[in-house]
């Protein structure tokens, strides 16, 4: 650690631990000079020494390791926010990607993704599961309602579904494309090699010779931006400009949204839009 990060640390675990109530961790509330939970009790439920989390307090004894932030953490019951901000006080480091399935979204960003009436957008994981989209997406994209959970995995979409490569113009480039971000995605999220991501990868090298030849090519995508091109039913031929976004506060998600990349091809999605909905 430089400069103030010793004692910045220090103060912002002396604050945190002033706001826990000590009934609430089984500890007696006694009579105590300040408020919060003793400094020893805190060493206690994080399993470290007493006189070591002490001289974290007072920015003594040297940069604690990964493992000693963890066990604080776990034992001031910090958020994962909060897990982050002392890794950045402690070691000038954000804490290693754990990786954590994903079952959903809040409600809040599903009103995120409903309030885009005229882009289509998903949400996905890291291990690229659609869970989240909004109406324009299901009708232009594919309706991941009627699809079982499994079903909504976008590797699976790309390199299983006949009807999903018909409907992709280009869709050599979409899929190398989709491998190298998605191989990217679990590396950041610490899933490359948990058992999730193995199987998919084995699952797909299977199903496709493409997706494993594209696989042992080890390319890495970035999430940027980039223009899809789409076979409708209803509004034959659409070209569309996508944008990918981290989701602030949920680093295991991402946020694609399309948008036409032509006066004509807003006009096509805005008709197809209209007449779904009458």
């Amino acid at each position: 650690m430089a400069g103030d990060a010793p004692n910045q640390l220090g103060t912002y675990l002396r604050d945190r631990r002033a706001r826990l109530d000590p009934v609430a961790f089984g500890f007696d509330s006694g009579r105590r000079r300040t408020p919060g939970l003793r400094r020893e009790e805190v060493a206690s439920r994080a399993n470290i020494s007493p006189t070591w989390y002490t001289w974290l307090e007072q920015g003594r004894g040297g940069a604690p390791s990964a493992d000693v932030l963890d066990r604080i953490a776990k034992g001031l019951m910090l958020t994962e926010p909060e897990r982050e901000h002392i890794y950045m006080l402690g070691l000038g480091r954000l804490p290693e990607a754990r990786y954590q399935p994903v079952d959903g979204i809040s409600p809040r960003l599903q009103r995120v993704l409903d309030g885009m009436l005229l882009s289509p957008a998903i949400i996905k994981t890291a291990m690229w599961d659609v869970v989240g989209w909004n109406r324009a997406a299901a009708l232009l994209l594919t309706d991941y309602a009627k699809l079982p959970r499994e079903g909504r995995n976008i590797l699976r979409l790309i390199f299983g579904s006949d009807h999903i490569r018909a409907r992709n113009e280009d869709w050599d480039d979409i899929a190398r494309y989709v491998v190298g971000a998605f191989r990217a995605d679990v590396a950041r999220a610490g899933a490359n090699n948990s058992a999730a991501a193995t199987t998919l990868i084995a699952e797909l090298s299977r199903l496709s010779p493409e997706f494993a030849t594209l696989w042992e090519d080890n390319n890495v995508s970035a999430h940027t931006e980039g223009v899809k091109r789409i076979h409708h039913p209803d509004a034959g031929l659409l070209a569309m400009e996508f944008s990918s976004f981290a989701v602030e506060g949920r680093p295991e998600l991402g946020m694609i949204i399309y948008n036409p990349a032509s006066p004509g091809d807003a006009e096509r999605l805005r008709g197809l839009l209209d007449v779904r909905q009458e």
